[in-house]
């Protein structure tokens, strides 16, 4: 089988030229214009290959460039933005702290002023209790020295009436005395 190889080969070459030969005639393929046209392919080819494919070739490049660019802008933006977040995050607790330790001293203070107003109001009731009191006591005293006077005067009157002499003036004034003295003790 080994000696075959070469054998077959060979054979199979001339039968490949044979076919080529036979369709070169049959599509009456022409030396000179099969030469010229490949000639006319290459000069295309070249004129495609040098103002066609190379300018599409670098507009792709270039915009291969920007999409990576872009993508390393999208990446940095988007670490930026983490990075916002987490600042944001951070001031948003500062001021939560912040907050809440202003509404506990507004409390405090709150509570020192309400503290304060309650002092305040208790001192003016005690005040308003303390002039009450005098001016219940300076009321009660004008009535007792009235309520002397009158019982000074209706003994006067009742003596009088009782002995039926009329009282001069110091037997008035001796009376009302010993009354006033009575009621005072």
């Amino acid at each position: 089988m080994i000696m075959q190889s070469p054998v077959l080969f060979g054979s199979i070459g001339s039968d490949l030229s044979q076919m080529a030969q036979d369709t070169a005639v049959r599509f009456s393929v022409d030396l000179p214009h099969f030469a010229a046209q490949c000639i006319s392919f290459g000069i295309v080819a070249f004129l495609l290959h040098r103002y066609a494919y190379q300018p599409i070739l670098a507009v792709l490049a270039d915009r291969k460039q920007r999409i990576k660019e872009s993508l390393d802008n999208a990446e940095q933006i988007k670490q930026e933005l983490a990075n916002t977040q987490a600042k944001t995050q951070e001031i948003l607790v500062q001021a939560g702290q912040q907050a809440t330790k202003m509404i506990d001293e507004a409390r405090a203070a709150a509570a020192k002023v309400q503290e304060q107003e309650t002092q305040k109001a208790i001192a003016a009731a005690q005040a308003i209790v303390d002039k009450a009191r005098q001016a219940t006591e300076a009321e009660h005293a004008r009535m007792l020295a009235e309520l002397r006077h009158e019982v000074g005067r209706l003994v006067v009157e009742a003596t009088a009436k009782v002995t039926g002499k009329v009282l001069t003036l110091a037997d008035q004034q001796r009376l009302a005395e010993e009354t006033n003295r009575e009621l005072a003790a």
